[in-house]
């Protein structure tokens, strides 16, 4: 997520859609951190709670009452590109509770109970978990997460980590999207949100 930058291809499909003057966009992204660093309550698979739970949450919701202090607010949609740290670090087994509760967390805080979600599902860089053992159980968890709640709306990602990356490299099936990839990424993530605050099945 950090390395998608919204102005470029997310934000100009919102406002042609919405117009600019109704949206409000607030990005907070750190890159290679476990979702224990936005879910509050997160707790591992052996039931061990880090020193650093929820920190990255708090900072976000700062961000988010500054930008809408004064507005009112009729819908909010929130993107999620993340899961490719827990894979990593073997924590897909607890993923599906921490990703509910996040959700559900950002639904009290705001008082929205009908708040949209978009997940970018975690491409194929991994798929038969050699390097990173749980990349195919978290794809799965985000499957079923979004499979089972019409709020929610899942974003294919498998075809683009294919191309030339921002070094100007060719990679194929690369754990990070292309130049090209991260544009495709804000533009479809963009109109997943659209879907879901419209109403389109």
């Amino acid at each position: 997520m950090v390395r998608l930058d919204p102005d470029d291809s997310f934000i100009p499909v919102l406002v042609d859609h919405f117009g600019r003057d109704n949206i409000i966009v607030v990005k907070y992204a750190m890159g290679s951190q476990p979702i224990s660093r936005w879910y509050n309550d997160w707790v591992s698979t052996d039931g061990t709670i880090p020193d650093l739970r929820g920190d990255l949450y708090g900072e976000l919701m700062k961000n988010v009452a500054h930008e809408i202090a004064g507005q009112t607010i009729s819908s909010v949609t929130f993107i999620w590109v993340q899961g490719e740290r827990d894979a990593r670090i073997k924590e897909g087994e607890v993923y599906k509770q921490s990703l509910r509760g996040l959700i559900d967390q950002l639904k009290s805080d705001l008082k929205k109970e009908d708040l949209n979600t978009v997940i970018a599902r975690l491409n194929d860089f991994d798929m038969e978990d050699e390097r990173w053992p749980h990349w195919t159980l978290i794809r799965t968890v985000q499957k079923e997460i979004a499979e089972n709640d019409a709020s929610i709306e899942l974003v294919n990602t498998d075809d683009l980590n294919s191309g030339f990356n921002a070094n100007g490299d060719k990679v194929i099936d690369d754990l990070h999207y292309t130049v090209e990839g991260y544009m495709k990424l804000g533009e479809r993530c963009a109109k997943a949100a659209i879907n879901l605050i419209d109403g389109i099945d």
